[in-house]
């Protein structure tokens, strides 16, 4: 058996978020008696229609990390601005040594993206996408770089907004 799994939980809550458990973590701390674990628990909470957000939770327990993730995921929720189930334009997230490029694709396309990235993607709702990540491939790292990438991004009304233009109705 490997040493690091992969969990990959999704569910639906009652109010329309859905969530997904990207990763459970182990830690030991040697006492006297033997060892005592803790765990920790990476969540993405989303609504597959423009809001995602990420937790970490830590607990002695896994179904506690997980709800107190779940809490923190649903805390940090941010809307994203999509276009017709795809990104406006081309970004880079940055976190740790990890970094992910967000490349707008056709319809049909689907997530083309490794399962850390894919996790939040699919709950913020993108359909079509490309993805490549650079650097570290720590889950952690690069759900948040992803997360980064996802908060960059310009809508066309922003963007006019921060030029001072007006948008012409083409």
């Amino acid at each position: 058996m490997s040493r690091q799994r992969q969990h990959m939980e999704s569910s639906q809550d009652e109010g329309g978020l859905g969530d997904n458990v990207v990763k459970i973590y182990r830690c030991a701390k040697v006492v006297r008696g033997g060892r005592r674990f803790s765990f920790s628990a990476l969540v993405v909470v989303g609504d597959r229609s423009g809001k995602v957000g990420i937790g970490y939770g830590k607990a002695k327990e896994v179904p506690m990390a997980v709800e107190k993730g779940k809490k923190i995921a649903t805390r940090t929720m941010k809307k994203i601005g999509l276009v017709d189930g795809t990104l406006p334009h081309t970004t880079l997230g940055r976190y740790g040594a990890s970094k992910v490029v967000l490349v707008p694709a056709s319809k049909g396309t689907g997530v083309i993206a490794g399962s850390s990235v894919r996790a939040v993607l699919e709950l913020a709702g993108v359909k079509d996408v490309l993805t490549k990540s650079y650097g570290s491939t720590c889950p952690k790292n690069l759900v948040r770089a992803t997360f980064a990438a996802l908060t960059g991004l310009l809508d066309r009304e922003k963007i006019a907004r921060l030029r001072g233009v007006s948008l012409v109705s083409a």
